[in-house]
């Protein structure tokens, strides 16, 4: 590793400005293209993307609607999950996902996770698997796809819909099919910092099923097909047609993007084995499944002292993020689903453990050097080994 010896560098998680910069044109275009048009709730902007969102992911069709967390809402409405059912998902992800099962009156039921991947654990999931259970939700986290060849088998046994959470997934493959057409139908996040974002709010539903298209279309609009006739009770999440032009100019990146991501967390993990803190078990670096195509919206190592270290980064000016400091089963709110601590051991070794690092596409190798010989720097002080 090159020597950075009393180097002092600031090193963003994210760095957004200058994917703008690099975008300014073509998304001033865009957005002056909706201006002209005067059409900025759904309309031909918003059809485009939709389109083009489903042709990337290998599914038939795309809903936009107003936020990731909608999309969780609407695609368990459209499955038919309501009160009284149950919905097997992970602890161990952003709190949307949980909430937007209660929000539709049904229960989580949470499966422990696999420690390799941050993923629900696949041979949990059968045996939490009641009378009561409507759907599964496996979360793609941070970039990589949950075991779904074994979970839409349990599905396809038990007659239990799959809803993907693919909200930090666009792009990432599982046996070579993409995010968003490996279930029945798919939710995604276009939060800013998400590797597709957009500017503020935005999310999507993909599906390959005709009547779940049907209804999600009715449902992101009160329940209307035709206005002001409601077919059924539903919400109002409309994508913005600013922020579909936004996202059609990004689309053609993504996978460029991805890419670079990848390079980077490459370079990472050469970095870490060359200092020797992954052969003496003191950093665990990020572990692509098999059957995987990571697209690493974060870059997620597992340190034992995750606390300590990340105070240490910060005083060196590297920016870094816990995803997640408390697994969802223990959180106050969700008291009354009867978990306690030591439910899901995984996750919450995890929530203690888990540590992202800057991994942006035009994240430069030397400040990646720089992160990896700051770490080194922590653990080579006696107190923190």
């Amino acid at each position: 590793m090159q020597s950075l010896e009393n180097v002092m560098m600031n090193v963003p998680l994210l760095d957004l400005k200058a994917e703008y910069d690099m975008l300014r044109g073509e998304i001033e275009q865009a957005v002056g293209r909706v201006f002209d048009s005067q059409q900025f709730i759904l309309g031909p902007e918003v059809r485009r993307f939709e389109e083009e969102l489903a042709l990337y992911c290998g599914s038939t069709k795309a809903v936009g609607c107003a936020s990731g967390s909608d999309a969780l809402v609407l695609a368990l409405m459209a499955c038919g999950v309501g009160l009284g059912d149950e919905v097997i998902t992970t602890p161990f992800t952003f709190f949307a996902t949980a909430g937007a099962i209660v929000r539709v009156g049904a229960r989580p039921v949470f499966v422990d996770i696999d420690p390799d991947t941050f993923n629900i654990k696949a041979e949990g999931i059968e045996r939490a698997v009641t009378e009561k259970t409507k759907a599964i939700i496996p979360v793609h986290l941070f970039g990589q796809c949950a075991e779904m060849g074994p979970i839409t088998a349990v599905a396809r046994r038990r007659g239990i819909a799959v809803i993907e959470d693919a909200a930090q997934a666009i792009g990432a493959r599982y046996g070579g099919r993409r995010a968003g057409s490996l279930g029945d139908v798919a939710t995604f996040s276009f939060y800013p910092s998400k590797n597709l974002g957009c500017a503020g709010d935005g999310g999507a539903v993909t599906t390959s099923d005709s009547d779940l298209y049907d209804r999600l279309i009715m449902l992101r609009s009160h329940g209307a097909k035709k206005k002001y006739h409601h077919e059924i009770v539903g919400i109002n999440s409309r994508l913005a047609a600013i922020q579909a032009a936004i996202l059609r100019v990004k689309l053609d990146y993504v996978d460029e993007w991805a890419s670079d991501r990848r390079k980077n967390a490459l370079f990472y993990g050469e970095l870490f084995r060359e200092s020797g803190l992954v052969e003496c078990g003191l950093v665990k670096v990020p572990h692509e499944g098999d059957q995987a195509f990571h697209v690493y919206n974060q870059y997620v190592i597992r340190v034992k002292s995750r606390d300590n270290l990340r105070e240490y980064l910060g005083r060196k000016g590297i920016s870094t993020e816990i995803y997640y400091p408390l697994p969802l089963h223990l959180q106050e709110c969700f008291s009354g689903l009867g978990y306690t601590k030591g439910d899901f051991p995984e996750a919450e070794k995890a929530s203690q453990e888990a540590l992202a690092l800057p991994i942006y596409p035009k994240l430069k190798r030397i400040a990646q050097c720089h992160v990896v010989r700051t770490i080194e720097k922590y653990f080579n002080e006696s107190d923190n080994k």
